[in-house]
């Protein structure tokens, strides 16, 4: 009997009604498909039974490896690894649908390394994506409102997210003591051009680094006081960083960046 291993985090979804909204969420038949942690391979099954044109999974855990082996023999393409140590853009020739029942220690490790690796043309069609209701709170969060920080900007710039549902924790084995949350992700057809998405990353950081205070600290850190940029950006520095919309957060990396070149 395959046990989850806390150390990687695994909650197995074991709700055959969620499963089935799942993979319900999307078209997927003569789709690639990418599943991120099958673990146990339940929602994997039922992928399968809606005629993927191929479909690839990345399992961390050896023993659930062998396991996917045993259930799904040559229907799989399984790849022995850890998704954070994968390019997932070289994976694939064509435009790949993911699934993922993100573990939760490291779910936003992998969506920012996603967002940040992304190229001008994206490698996946779609994401739907589980996490803790909590994260997902923060990821689809928008300005003046708690949740919102940096984790709501990063990935709203590339991509348009819909939340599908919240999961409770008696549909998971072992029961997660929070809820969770399935997110679809969409590819934005325009977004703000930035020449590295890093540069987002640093800014964001700085004014979120103490997020109850006014931004004038921070920005006086990146800018040196410029008053033309406030004045461009119309930004009231009494303001604390979750007032600023994600697209005030744009334009300041743009700035910056071209402070840089």
């Amino acid at each position: 009997m395959i046990k989850a291993k806390k150390s990687l985090g695994q909650n197995f979804l074991i709700d055959d009604k969620v499963l089935k909204q799942i993979v319900n969420c999307l078209e997927i038949k003569n789709k690639n498909v990418l599943e991120i942690g099958p673990g146990t391979g339940n929602l994997t099954k039922y992928i399968l039974n809606k005629k993927p044109k191929k479909m690839t999974v990345i399992e961390k855990d050896n023993d659930l490896v062998d396991n996917l082996k045993d259930k799904f023999n040559e229907n799989l393409n399984i790849i022995n690894n850890d998704v954070l140590n994968i390019d997932e853009s070289s994976l694939f020739n064509e435009k790949v649908i993911v699934f993922g029942n993100l573990p939760y220690n490291i779910s936003t490790e992998i969506l920012s390394k996603w967002i940040i690796n992304l190229k001008n043309d994206f490698w996946f069609e779609n994401l739907v994506l589980m996490f803790q209701k909590e994260v997902a709170d923060r990821i689809i969060a928008s300005n003046n409102n708690s949740s919102y920080g940096r984790l709501s900007i990063l990935a709203n710039w590339k991509l348009i997210i819909k939340k599908i549902c919240d999961i409770r924790p008696n549909s998971f084995s072992p029961k997660p003591k929070i809820d969770s949350s399935l997110l679809i992700f969409t590819p934005r057809k325009d977004y703000y051009k930035l020449k590295n998405p890093k540069n987002l990353e640093k800014i964001t950081r700085i004014f979120f680094n103490n997020r109850r205070k006014m931004i004038k600290k921070p920005f006086n850190q990146i800018f040196n006081g410029d008053l033309r940029i406030l004045e461009k950006l119309k930004i009231d520095l009494n303001l604390r960083p979750q007032n600023l919309n994600t697209e005030t957060y744009y334009k300041l990396t743009e700035e910056y960046e071209n402070l840089r070149s």
